[in-house]
């Protein structure tokens, strides 16, 4: 697996301290956010390259091991424990020789490979390889229907599908797509973190969606026919007389897609915002005052 030095991508020498490090990550994620550059895989790249850097290196147990293991960093704990077991094994018992160089440095060889590129005496130990974590930034529109999507992770192109319907924060597993196993072991897995922005004037909770539609006053009392959008076109709806502002409506399956399930779709939720006349002429409020006149008095 390739190495990938943290250090370099947050500009900072091994030295830095955590101050450092959270600055230059601010700064470096301001500057490369998806954001701020629509439409840029290398910023976008970068940007995932920048936080995956800061998680390691932000976190002290993290950068230890990642300083003493470079990119087996995430194995750490499985090469201190099957060595603590291999000296056990080769450590001087009464009555027995102790054990000759060469042959503790097989089990290095047997962690890290036979760098001189000879065979190992020993059965090398397997070792599955390490996770990775990426994010993708996306807009509400991009999710109302499935697509694929080439994303670029440890120098590797990976072209993936995206269900339509997937949530603000869900987090996939795409198996196998992570590191190159070692000495041969299963590779690791990619998980994806989904950030999913809203530049729309639809609400979304679940698969489920809610906006607001202005009525005017002479609809509201007197009902008729309104166009109003939906998520993928318009429809028209009957306004029946006298509807209060604030009333709601729901179309049934004009929500948005549910998760991986073809053809399913939630529902959409309309609320009715009565407006008021404004700028009215004399005659209009002549009739606005009979009309108020008639309420009063009684309509007979």
């Amino acid at each position: 697996m390739e190495f990938i030095d943290y250090y370099k991508i947050l500009e900072l020498k091994k030295d830095a301290g955590d101050a450092d490090i959270k600055k230059a990550y601010r700064r470096l994620a301001r500057k490369h956010h998806p954001d701020l550059n629509p439409n840029d895989v290398k910023a976008k790249q970068k940007f995932q390259e920048i936080n995956e850097a800061n998680e390691v290196l932000s976190d002290p147990e993290k950068r230890k091991k990642y300083d003493k293991y470079g990119k087996d960093w995430k194995h750490a704990e499985e090469f201190e424990k099957a060595g603590q077991h291999q000296q056990r094994q080769y450590s001087r018992q009464p009555g027995e020789e102790q054990f000759a160089q060469h042959d503790f440095s097989d089990f290095f060889e047997s962690m890290f490979g036979n760098n001189m590129g000879g065979q190992s005496r020993r059965t090398q130990t397997k070792f599955r390889g390490q996770d990775f974590e990426t994010e993708l930034h996306l807009d509400l529109k991009d999710v109302y229907t499935s697509h694929k999507q080439t994303l670029t992770v440890n120098g590797k192109s990976i072209r993936i599908t995206i269900p339509a319907g997937i949530e603000n924060g869900q987090r996939i597993k795409i198996s196998g797509h992570g590191g190159t196993g070692i000495n041969g072991g299963p590779n690791g897995d990619l998980y994806i973190k989904f950030f999913i922005s809203n530049h729309t004037k639809f609400k979304r909770e679940g698969s489920n969606l809610y906006t607001a539609v202005d009525l005017n006053l002479y609809t509201a009392v007197l009902g008729g026919e309104l166009t109003v959008d939906t998520f993928d076109g318009k429809v028209k709806l009957k306004v029946y007389p006298e509807t209060q502002s604030g009333t709601k409506v729901k179309l049934k399956g004009k929500g948005f897609p549910v998760y991986k399930k073809e053809g399913e779709f939630g529902d959409l939720y309309i609320t009715y915002n009565v407006k008021l006349p404004a700028n009215l002429s004399e005659k209009e409020k002549e009739l606005f005052t009979q009309l108020a006149n008639l309420k009063e008095h009684g309509s007979n």
